[in-house]
């Protein structure tokens, strides 16, 4: 499971996707996002599932790659899907056991919130795959320079992000080889019921923060002794400059932001997959 994580890891390819500005990546990725919920119709999805398909084909990312990310969601995604299912209450009754209800519109909100879900794992993921944690920092920083003038510390801000995300490839290496380290001493972290197998984790957790303080404290050494300092007057060695299939980027989100909405204005609201 530690090894299916690939949240914050960054896939090198020779792709467009992967040449574009990170402002253009992090402002597509925030309006495809937001594109999953101004809408809810089996037309609004699909529109959704082929955008999607032609990002991820031409970022050359391969597709199992961004999928094994999903593994790590799938509990949430099961308790998120059961609770609305069975909590919503609304529309015509299909099945009822006891206390469980399922409506036809329960089951249509449990459908559109997984694949919500799914899409904002996978959507998100494409940024990071193909934007290096420097890129991400520079962007980042850039998107949110206007707050600057209300006293935001946005520098600080993208550089704590940065390093978030530089960390959690490292502290999952980390975690992996302590637990093989545990195992290969006697540990069982497997077998027994949850509380057992909670205790089993302290074992892990203990050297992991002590392994996690220690990396931190010499990354603050290490930026002291370079004499770091953030914010303003800071130059950047490759600086962000717009380009011609930057343009043409912003071009096709707008297209597609166009397209779902007018499929959510025009389009019956009350379409259901089921």
């Amino acid at each position: 499971m530690i090894r299916d994580i690939t949240i914050g890891q960054y896939y090198p390819a020779r792709s467009v996707i992967h040449r574009l500005d990170p402002r253009v990546k992090i402002i597509c990725t925030l309006l495809f996002l937001i594109s999953l919920f101004i809408q809810r119709s089996i037309l609004g999805y699909l529109i959704a599932t082929i955008f999607l398909g032609m990002v991820i084909y031409t970022s050359r990312v391969p597709l199992k790659y961004i999928l094994k990310g999903l593994k790590p969601i799938i509990m949430l995604l099961l308790v998120t899907v059961l609770f609305t299912l069975f909590l919503t209450r609304e529309g015509e009754e299909l099945f009822h056991f006891w206390i469980f209800n399922i409506t036809d519109k329960g089951l249509n909100i449990s459908a559109y919130t997984a694949i919500r879900l799914i899409y904002l794992i996978m959507g998100s993921s494409i940024m990071t795959f193909t934007t290096t944690p420097n890129a991400l920092t520079d962007g980042i920083e850039r998107v949110l320079h206007p707050l600057n003038r209300v006293k935001v510390p946005v520098h600080e801000v993208a550089m704590m992000m940065s390093i978030a995300l530089r960390f959690i490839p490292i502290l999952l290496e980390e975690t992996d080889k302590i637990m093989k380290a545990q195992i290969a001493r006697g540990a069982d972290l497997e077998s027994g019921n949850m509380i057992q197998r909670v205790k089993a984790m302290i074992p892990v957790l203990v050297p992991l923060f002590v392994s996690a303080f220690r990396r931190a404290n010499d990354l603050a050494l290490a930026m002291e002794a370079r004499c770091y300092r953030g914010g303003e007057g800071r130059t950047k060695m490759k600086p962000l400059v717009y380009r011609a299939k930057d343009y043409l980027a912003y071009a096709v989100i707008v297209l597609y932001m166009m397209l779902i909405f007018f499929v959510g204005r025009f389009v019956p609201f009350h379409i259901w997959i089921f």
